[in-house]
């Protein structure tokens, strides 16, 4: 990791840039992919998953015979644990549940907003190197929660043309309805435009490579909405003398082995500490299987030093990191007026894999610093707002002169007809 020493402001923004490709590197094959799976459906699927996961298959939906088989193979001491970060993450969910709010603005005018679920929604789960089942929990069951008809999921199978056991045991725990083999971009074409086997869905969820995120941005130019923009995982720690070195470097290293295109940063006030990380991290790092990923991670990665907690607290909230982790003496001050931040984590017993994995709170993030205007998953991503109105003889009376006044002053006649009309019955 490079270390850093007081930067100035002028120099954070090439300091703290991601180690990831530009749209336009990328974006020609995303739209190759869009275009050949809209024209030829499954045919193109199916010759992706060849060209890129190097398996052919016959039949892209997974069977009932396969989640039973997969399940069969999921450890009891292992389903127990999932089950156990579900009941978590239902708690927290359910907890964000909201009534019908109803207000009458004037007299005879009454509104209100309903929610209503999203009814078909697609569920993206990454394989390749690291099958997340974590993931299903995440979108799958505020999926449930919020009532969504139709949950399709599509995850990239193996060199044997199957999908992780975790994933198809936690998918089917959780109430996906239907599976499939089929990974990165042409995952997400099938899901924009439908395939004579993929259902064509409202709503992407779940993260991915870089080509999985442009994927997603391209799907919202035919209609379909999305989650966010959620890349290559980063996690920022903001550290002082009162943390635990050999903590901060392990979360560091959670992340760093997600991908070699993550990033991993630590912000503090104190010079003895980022050296004691520094070591830590050399240390730790020997015992990971995923030690070749992690170490080319921590090459994109940043040890910053800076004078006082003030300066760090800009840093911060200029970089917008998806983790963020507080281990401070003025903890508070972070707290309170961090503004871009994905999750946050806080103090030297809330490693960033609680949130990972089991404490409630969703995993599925903004990355690339839009967290400066993305909000993480929650229940409310998977509903829609609806409002209503209702205006009595007596509402439209009282309102009625000052809509024809705002229509008129637009010059729309029609929209001032509209009202009139009714006005003139009701005063006759």
């Amino acid at each position: 990791m490079k270390t850093i020493v007081n930067p100035q402001r002028a120099d954070w923004t090439s300091i703290l840039a991601r180690p990831t490709q530009t749209v336009n590197d990328i974006e020609d094959t995303v739209n190759q992919i869009f275009d050949d799976v809209q024209k030829n459906r499954d045919k193109a699927i199916f010759k992706y998953t060849e060209m890129f996961d190097g398996v052919i298959l016959e039949d892209n939906l997974v069977s009932e015979s396969e989640i039973q088989t997969a399940s069969d193979a999921v450890s009891d001491e292992l389903k127990s644990a999932i089950k156990t970060a579900k009941a978590n993450i239902e708690t927290f969910h359910k907890a964000q549940k909201t009534e019908r709010i109803s207000v009458e603005t004037t007299n005879g005018v009454e509104c209100w907003q309903e929610k209503r679920a999203i009814e078909k929604v697609g569920l993206y789960i990454p394989g390749g190197t690291a099958p997340l089942f974590s993931t299903v929990l995440m979108l799958a069951v505020p999926a449930t929660i919020a009532g969504c008809k139709e949950l399709v999921l599509c995850s990239p199978p193996n060199k044997e043309g199957k999908i992780a056991n975790e994933i198809l045991y936690t998918a089917n725990l959780c109430g996906v309805t239907k599976i499939f083999k089929v990974g990165g971009i042409q995952a997400i074409a099938g899901l924009t435009f439908g395939t004579e086997s993929i259902p064509q869905v409202y709503k992407i969820f779940g993260p991915g490579n870089q080509f999985v995120t442009v994927a997603k941005q391209l799907a919202t130019k035919y209609g379909v909405a999305i989650d966010m923009p959620a890349g290559p995982s980063e996690l920022l720690v903001m550290a002082d003398d009162s943390a635990n070195a050999s903590y901060v470097a392990s979360d560091l290293l959670s992340q760093a082995e997600h991908g070699t295109d993550s990033q991993v940063i630590l912000v503090s006030t104190s010079k003895d500490l980022i050296s004691e990380v520094e070591e830590q991290i050399e240390l730790q790092i020997e015992a990971l299987p995923r030690k070749a990923m992690a170490k080319q991670a921590i090459e994109n990665s940043k040890l910053i030093y800076v004078e006082d907690d003030e300066t760090a607290l800009d840093l911060i909230n200029a970089y917008g990191p998806e983790h963020f982790i507080v281990c401070s003496k003025n903890e508070g001050l972070f707290i309170n007026r961090i503004v871009n931040a994905g999750s946050v984590f806080i103090g030297n017993y809330t490693p960033e894999s609680a949130g990972d994995y089991a404490s409630g709170t969703n995993h599925t993030l903004p990355t690339n610093g839009f967290s400066k205007a993305y909000s993480g998953v929650n229940l409310d991503s998977f509903n829609k707002s609806i409002t209503f109105q209702r205006i009595s003889q007596e509402g439209l009376l009282n309102l009625g002169y000052t809509i024809e006044l705002m229509a008129e002053a637009e010059g729309l006649q029609a929209h001032k007809n509209a009202v009139s009309i009714r006005l003139k019955d009701l005063k006759s």
